[in-house]
């Protein structure tokens, strides 16, 4: 999910930030399982976010496990793992795959190309899990790539599309909670497209790529504009969180929501006012 989707470490308590860990490190280990060692090279905290939604509200038996990592062998970690990180874990990889095939048709990236070879094998696995989610995922991808091949400007037209993409990732399977699940996913994926699209609008606009915010770069108060659009974004995202029966881990949940997902925007407004001083 871009790296959009983290937790506002200093506003986090230390216990909340240790479950945060484990939960991490457990969709690591999912990764490994289901997908091996290059499946883990798609690991990223955005995920986690799934994993932690999901058990929350569904309270599914987890287990614990204490172990070495080989990347910070120092110490012993723990991991926390249940259904939601095998499946986040399946998330994870049919993303990461159409991303690199999204990176190929952009700028032909030679280390896309690679990772797509590496993937390819591991998503059509993960497909064959879940067949809903990827008939989804196909439909609303091909309608984004078509929307973004014609030039369209409208961004409630193209966000929409990466928006009904994710209100399937958030419904495992369907149930009680599916409508509030849906609405959250959908409004947190119009966040993140549109905060992409907008970290990448100068690269975009030096290579002459398209970008739906281009039109509305122009204008004297773009930032404001855009401020207040993933407000409201992330407003109605919040709303159908608070909607939701999630007890356990939900102060992690609302530090991302309230506080994480503003991250990387702050940042870039504040490297850009920085530039122009």
């Amino acid at each position: 999910m871009f790296g959009y989707v983290v937790i506002h470490k200093p506003e986090l308590k230390v216990k909340d930030l240790e479950t945060y860990q484990a939960f991490y490190c457990g969709l690591c280990e999912a990764l490994k399982k289901r997908h091996g060692f290059f499946g883990r090279l798609t690991l990223n905290y955005d995920m986690t976010m799934v994993v932690l939604l999901l058990s929350g509200l569904y309270e599914p038996e987890t287990e614990e496990k204490h172990f070495r990592c080989p990347v910070h062998p120092l110490g012993r970690h723990t991991a926390k793992m249940n259904r939601f990180s095998d499946y986040a874990a399946d998330m994870n990889i049919l993303l990461a795959y159409e991303k690199a095939l999204d990176d190929i048709r952009d700028e032909g990236k030679p280390s896309a190309r690679l990772l797509s070879l590496l993937l390819r094998a591991k998503a059509k696995r993960a497909s064959s899990y879940h067949p809903r989610q990827v008939e989804a995922f196909r439909s609303c991808l091909g309608e984004l790539y078509a929307a973004e091949e014609r030039g369209e400007s409208d961004l409630d037209t193209v966000s929409g599309c990466f928006g009904r993409l994710m209100a399937e990732l958030f419904v495992p399977t369907p149930g009680l909670w599916e409508k509030d699940l849906r609405r959250f996913g959908f409004y947190l994926g119009k966040y993140i497209y549109i905060l992409d699209s907008y970290v990448d609008l100068k690269s975009d606009r030096e290579k002459g790529c398209y970008n739906p915010l281009l039109a509305m770069a122009e204008a004297e108060d773009f930032e404001k504009k855009i401020e207040e659009i993933l407000e409201m974004m992330m407003a109605e995202a919040a709303c159908a969180f608070e909607l939701l029966p999630v007890i356990e881990n939900a102060d992690i949940l609302r530090n991302i929501i309230y506080a994480g997902v503003w991250t990387k925007f702050r940042a870039e407004i504040k490297e850009e006012k920085e530039a122009n001083e």
